[in-house]
């Protein structure tokens, strides 16, 4: 607390001092001006973004994806999107590893539930269908032996009317009767054996397919957990995958159903910066323009890149207000420091001007008229033709020459500067006219 107010103490004093100071050069008669020379040489005009280094190629390492079959019920599948895929371990980012070697660990403990179930549904359907062979067994074995036995109930009446062919006709009728019954009898068994047969062995093959897609589906989901131990697919750098809202798949995140990438291995030969340029700005870049790229974490070294793709759609950022377009620039060559998601700072050239006279932006004024114009030194308030701009500088393309002295910030007394370079407005209203018509 005393720190604080001594440090305030010393902030308002020194305000004080340097208000005192000025008052005393004012009352003196004295101008306190700055000024700057116009400066000439060959001027740039470029976009400045930050961005971040990412890999143009990168190999996906994915968690495992579960062969499930269409439908629902008993060994029709199951809908595996309401189980929680989460990573249980994952090796560190930066990891190097080789082909084949361990990379993450998913939780099992839901899916190892599910087996468990499945196991026991496939269980109990294995036993229905054992339990179903038997009956059938029994039940056609009993229709077999009543066929026979009526078989012999046929060949029985055949010979008891054989047998009768002496006797009154009233005995050979009935005995006749009695022959055609059994035969019936016999027809109606053989029929209802032909019917529960097909019958049974409908049933029988409907519970095999049961069986047959419980036994995949058992088969597919053991595979799947064995997939739940992650290893990669080549050797590289193990790089952590980023989401939409940006943050990091780690140790503890959920993998969303239908993007499993748990994490990637860049190839590190072709790197890319990665930066977002503003709405006003994007008109200004086109792909092949050239490009200083810095690397905050390797202070003094410039990679040169060139401009690869830019967005045709822009899109929000947190805390920013303008539409910003994702904009891709390639680094020549490779250098083996480079890593993933390292902060780089982006000098896209967007054009240069050979011999052009140049000034401060904020030495430029410009009155109700919005003509343009700077104060000289020389006590004149010249009019200029302005060209191209950076975030510094401007072009005075006419009515200013190199070297001359202009004022920073406008001149005590303005109103007794001279006027100079008058010819000079139309050629700046019909320029102003163009580019409105242009618009």
């Amino acid at each position: 607390m005393k720190r604080s107010l001594i440090i305030s103490g010393i902030v308002v004093l020194g305000a004080v001092i340097g208000l005192i100071i000025f008052n005393r050069a004012v009352s003196a008669g004295k101008n306190v001006s700055l000024y700057t020379k116009a400066l000439s040489g060959k001027f740039e005009v470029t976009v400045n973004a930050s961005g971040e280094l990412i890999a143009e190629k990168s190999v996906e390492i994915k968690g495992p994806v579960l062969n499930q079959q269409p439908g629902g019920g008993p060994g029709r599948g199951m809908d595996m999107r309401n189980l929680d895929l989460k990573i249980q371990d994952l090796v560190p980012e930066g990891t190097i590893v080789n082909a084949g070697d361990y990379v993450a660990q998913l939780d099992r403990t839901n899916y190892d539930n599910t087996l468990k179930d499945e196991y026991q549904n496939l269980s109990t359907l294995t036993a229905n269908l054992e339990l179903k062979i038997l009956d059938t067994t029994v039940t056609l074995t009993s229709l077999r032996d009543d066929i026979k036995n009526q078989t012999y109930s046929v060949e029985e009446a055949r010979i008891v009317l054989d047998e009768s062919k002496y006797e009154p006709p009233a005995t050979i009728r009935k005995a006749q009767l009695d022959l055609d019954k059994q035969k019936r009898a016999l027809e109606q068994l053989r029929k209802t054996y032909d019917l529960k047969a097909a019958q049974t062995l409908a049933d029988i093959n409907q519970v095999k397919q049961t069986v047959t897609r419980k036994e995949k589906l058992v088969k597919d989901l053991q595979e799947y957990l064995a997939g739940f131990t992650i290893k990669a697919p080549s050797p590289g750098m193990v790089i952590y995958k980023k989401n939409m809202l940006g943050s990091k798949t780690k140790t503890g995140s959920s993998l969303n159903i239908f993007d499993m990438v748990v994490a990637t291995l860049p190839d590190l030969s072709v790197m890319l910066s990665k930066i977002y340029v503003s709405e006003i700005e994007v008109a200004n870049i086109k792909t092949g323009m050239t490009t200083d790229v810095g690397i905050d974490a390797l202070q003094g070294k410039t990679y040169k890149g060139k401009i690869i793709s830019i967005a045709n759609v822009g899109e929000e950022l947190p805390n920013s207000d303008a539409k910003m377009f994702e904009t891709q620039i390639r680094l020549d060559g490779t250098n083996p420091e480079l890593r993933p998601s390292m902060t780089t700072s982006n000098k896209i050239l967007v054009k240069s001007i050979p011999g052009a006279v140049y000034i401060p932006t904020e030495c430029i004024q410009a009155g109700a008229d919005s003509i343009p114009f700077v104060y000289t030194k020389s006590g004149t308030k010249r009019v200029v033709l302005l060209g191209a701009s950076n975030d510094k500088f401007t072009v005075v393309e006419k009515g200013l020459d190199a070297g001359t002295q202009i004022y920073v910030v406008p001149p005590a007394k303005p109103e007794k500067f001279r006027i100079t370079n008058k010819e000079l407005i139309p050629a700046i209203r019909q320029r102003e006219l163009t580019a409105i018509v242009s618009k």
